[in-house]
């Protein structure tokens, strides 16, 4: 008989199990997909309309009671396992919701009749996780890039109206079991000002206030948040809209709206180069936590994936060091600051990554294709292992100073910055498409 040794117990650990030691609670959260969630499935990611698609699966009663027998897909139990709290990725949005993968809903005749809602999916996602004990987040109820298309022609007291009656029925229906919101998502323009986006020509900037005073009262006890992307430094790259996300959360904690949490997304590019593409420091992004923290708000990573294929003229072996590097250290460093309150994946395994349908092929996520772990795994266990008892917070990640001459952090493996890009002087630091009040989603400047 084999006898396991002390490391090997340690090795085996998950994610949740090391989150359960830790001095307070912390969300290690992942996205889920229906489908794999509840088959075993696979996909080659060939082209958006067929990742969404086959991520959609009518779950049946029958399915729905099998959950906790041996039928469980590798993919569920990884979910259980690893992660103490899921989000839905897709299916919670406004159009997925309603109009466009509205479950059983004929895929074919997609909704155009307002108020027309299937939660089955979802109903299913949430009621898996809750039995498995994990908390859940609700993605996203107010999104300009996710509306169902008719709402465009709608009047802006129609579109009020049905903005407030979209919010209390999605987080009505799901009160007492969605225990967080993502109110608001992506309101921001690259410059830090209001993106030019539909509910802001409608209904004027108030419309942010509205939606949480809203989703407050269809329910009093959840927990709401502001979730926006290119926000996770301060003074450092999206200086600019790292700013705007700090003064429209001020603004909102001023006006006594309920609003208890910000989202930075953290979908990072390992190859970046400018003001908009490079990944932030560690000690830029614990600067900006700590701010925003003094504000009264939670702030989590909320949606975290790090590309590595556009790091150019160099092996895979310092493509990991770039991964691994920034999934430790920049939790590393968001764990030292009290109001920090979790990561949250979008995704865990390359075999179920939005990357690859909306930016190119790429490996972001921390298990491969297969659902083995990679470095990424290790390097993010140990960064919320140093919240242990024993453990050491920070890391030992630099947090003191950006500019060490000997070995500036991510010197092995970022791509050289110019020196024009690398200042924050707001007319040299912008992209050359940039606009203000741009509304395009991120995948959409790359």
């Amino acid at each position: 008989m084999s006898l396991i040794t002390e490391r090997e117990k340690e090795e085996a650990l998950t994610l949740r199990q090391v989150a359960s030691t830790l001095c307070k609670r912390i969300d290690i959260g992942t996205a889920i997909l229906p489908k794999p969630l509840f088959s075993e499935w696979d996909t080659t990611h060939d082209g958006q309309t067929k990742e969404i698609h086959n991520a959609c699966v009518s779950v049946t009663s029958t399915a729905s009671e099998n959950l906790d027998s041996s039928t469980f897909t590798t993919y569920s139990k990884i979910v259980s396992s690893e992660f103490n709290s899921v989000v839905i990725e897709h299916h919670l949005k406004w159009a997925p919701l309603c109009q466009t993968l509205p479950g059983p809903i004929d895929e074919d005749t997609p909704s155009t009749r307002l108020g027309r809602y299937d939660f089955a999916h979802c109903d299913a996602m949430v009621d898996w996780a809750l039995k498995h004990g994990m908390k859940v987040k609700g993605h996203v109820l107010c999104w300009h890039v996710t509306t169902p298309t008719f709402v465009e022609h709608l009047s802006s007291d129609q579109i009020r109206q049905e903005l407030k009656r979209h919010i209390y029925t999605t987080v009505g229906h799901f009160r007492g079991r969605i225990q967080c919101w993502d109110v608001v998502n992506e309101s921001l323009a690259p410059d830090g000002t209001l993106a030019n986006n539909i509910f802001l020509r409608k209904l004027g900037p108030t419309y942010i206030e509205e939606c949480f005073r809203w989703a407050h009262e269809a329910d009093p006890s959840a927990f709401l948040i502001y979730n926006d992307n290119k926000v996770e430094g301060m003074n450092g790259p999206n200086k600019e809209k790292a700013d705007g996300f700090y003064s429209i959360l001020k603004d909102l904690v001023q006006n006594g709206v309920p609003i208890h949490g910000a989202g930075m997304q953290a979908h990072f590019n390992a190859g970046g180069t400018g003001n908009r593409q490079r990944v932030p420091t560690p000690r830029q992004v614990k600067n900006q936590i700590q701010r925003i923290g003094k504000l009264g708000l939670k702030v989590n990573i909320s949606e975290m994936d790090v590309r590595i294929s556009q790091l150019s003229g160099v092996d895979e072996e310092i493509k990991t060091l770039a991964q691994t590097q920034i999934y430790h250290d920049i939790i590393a460093a968001a764990l030292t600051e009290q109001a920090f309150d979790g990561v949250w994946l979008w995704g865990f395994s390359d075999r179920h990554t939005w990357v690859k349908n909306f930016y190119y092929d790429d490996s972001p996520l921390i298990f491969d294709q297969d659902y083995n772990r990679k470095p990424a795994y290790y390097a993010l266990r140990n960064a919320i292992a140093t919240l242990s008892i024993g453990g050491r917070v920070g890391g030992n990640v630099n947090l003191d100073d950006d500019d060490d001459e000997e070995e500036p952090w991510g010197s092995q493996w970022m791509p050289k910055q110019h020196d024009d890009i690398m200042t924050c002087d707001p007319t040299l630091s912008m992209d050359a498409n940039h606009v203000s009040g741009d509304c395009r989603p991120d995948w959409e400047h790359n």
